[in-house]
């Protein structure tokens, strides 16, 4: 388990010998400090963690990593000067604060010092959508051999990841980190800090083009996971054969490439696949000259994909086909949709986790495998760029092949309801409403007892008030 003196040795480069105390967690919010955490100050624009270390301190914390002087009776550490032994001693006893330049740049010093400590193999995962989908069922499958370790929820960037590595002890064998995507160089960064031997890339989508300008930079700033692998056979890329601009990465690794897909031509593949609706997907599974029948719980046929990117890194890791299958069908491989009931008794899919073109028509395909009247309430896919305007359109085309309602929330959802009506749904299947206050409204008065409602959009539309209205307590 990390302790006191890997800490201050990852800050400082001194080994203070009686600093023993283990350190059972590292948290940057005060209220989830236990006995023996490490807490780390970070200023934000709202909320500065500096003002909870005494909280931290009094839920059990033994060190608060901080930025500034907190004014308090706290015994401070002193780094940003310390060269050598003598010029700062060690506090006896805990808690104490530990003052660096920058704490979350102290944060990441320590998770970059402890994965080296640790004989870890490392999973990297990411992709413009199914990584955090991805990342469960990978863990699942590994866990049938492994001691495995993930990040908790979506904790993928400069903050969470670190976070998650300092959650390893020397019992982790393998660790299946989720590595998100702002800007160019951000996932190098995490690279560096996480050293992973096995990359997975899911697919190069839209979402974040108006962040970074085009689908051909989001593909550059997925490709630093390949990139950062070590050479074969150490490293393995594990690429998506169906995406060309995944597949196109296999030339910018050393690593050994190994493709999924549904193509004949990739190393893993699958066909025959059948979307049974909310019982999961039927499919074929060939590798080399083995086929397997597969039945699994994942909804919707676009989850075949996550079932090969499973079965690839079980592969790739030494699993037999039997110990994959278990993990594919184990419990932990839940999807962020979620199926509730309405009041009324409607079955809403909720899936407002967020949302762009390529998850909003994986949603819509899955809804098109149900029975019952079709309701489709589309919020505002965001962050978009110059594929804001095609985007819409695609899922509004797709829209009205499918359902038998559409409700569009949002300005930019307009481009969905206009597209839906050059596809062919008539007016009168088409709402269009500014909020989800309106769609709430809307759907209360209209909403019937064998309908069912997919509910998606970006985050910042807040759609999941719709969902919590109509849901049944």
């Amino acid at each position: 388990m990390l302790r006191l003196v890997d800490i201050l040795d990852a800050l400082s480069g001194i080994r203070y010998e009686d600093a023993t105390e283990e350190i059972t967690d590292a948290v940057i919010d005060s209220r989830q400090a236990t006995q023996g955490s490490l807490f780390i100050a970070l200023p934000g624009e709202r909320v500065d963690g500096h003002d909870y270390v005494a909280d931290a301190f009094n839920r059990g914390a033994y060190i608060a990593l901080v930025q500034r002087d907190i004014y308090s009776d706290f015994p401070v550490l002193d780094l940003r000067t310390t060269l050598h032994p003598d010029a700062s001693r060690c506090p006896d006893n805990v808690p104490f604060c530990v003052l660096v330049e920058d704490s979350l740049i102290g944060l990441q010093q320590i998770a970059r010092y402890w994965r080296r400590q640790l004989d870890l193999r490392v999973i990297g995962i990411t992709g413009s959508i199914g990584k955090s989908t991805t990342k469960e069922v990978v863990a699942a499958v590994l866990n049938q051999r492994y001691q495995t370790l993930k990040n908790p929820g979506n904790l993928n960037n400069e903050i969470g990841l670190p976070l998650t590595l300092l959650k390893a002890k020397h019992s982790h064998e393998i660790a299946v980190l989720e590595m998100g995507f702002y800007q160019l160089g951000e996932i190098a960064f995490l690279c560096d800090i996480a050293l992973p031997q096995v990359g997975v890339i899911t697919n190069v989508g839209t979402v974040h083009a108006e962040r970074v300008g085009s689908q051909e930079a989001i593909a550059r700033g997925k490709s630093e996971l390949v990139q950062a692998l070590p050479s074969a056979p150490d490293g393995v890329a594990i690429l998506n054969f169906d995406d060309p601009w995944v597949r196109e990465m296999s030339k910018e690794t050393g690593a050994r490439v190994f493709h999924y897909g549904l193509d004949p031509i990739a190393d893993l593949w699958a066909d025959g696949v059948e979307g049974l609706g909310l019982e999961g997907i039927r499919f074929r599974l060939h590798h080399r000259k083995e086929v397997l029948h597969l039945r699994v719980p994942l909804i919707g046929r676009h989850s075949v994909h996550t079932v090969l990117r499973a079965a690839a890194v079980g592969l790739v890791e030494g699993l037999t086909w039997q110990e994959i299958i278990n993990g594919l069908r184990s419990e932990e491989t839940q999807l962020r949709l979620m199926v509730v009931h309405a009041e009324n008794g409607a079955l809403i899919l909720d899936d407002t986790y967020n949302a762009s073109p390529e998850s909003t028509l994986a949603a819509l395909n899955l809804l098109d495998d149900l029975d019952g009247r079709k309701v489709a309430v589309l919020g505002d896919m965001l962050e978009l760029g110059p594929y804001e305007k095609r985007g819409h359109e695609m899922v509004g085309a797709r829209a009205a092949e499918i359902v038998d309602i559409l409700i569009t929330v949002g300005s930019r959802a307009h481009v969905i309801a206009v597209a839906a009506r050059q596809a062919g749904l008539p007016d009168d299947a088409i709402k269009e409403v500014e909020d989800s206050q309106e769609a709430i409204i809307y759907l209360t008065e209209n909403l019937k007892p064998t309908d069912i409602v997919l509910v998606k959009g970006s985050r910042g539309m807040k759609m999941e008030r719709i969902v919590g209205a109509l849901e049944a307590h």
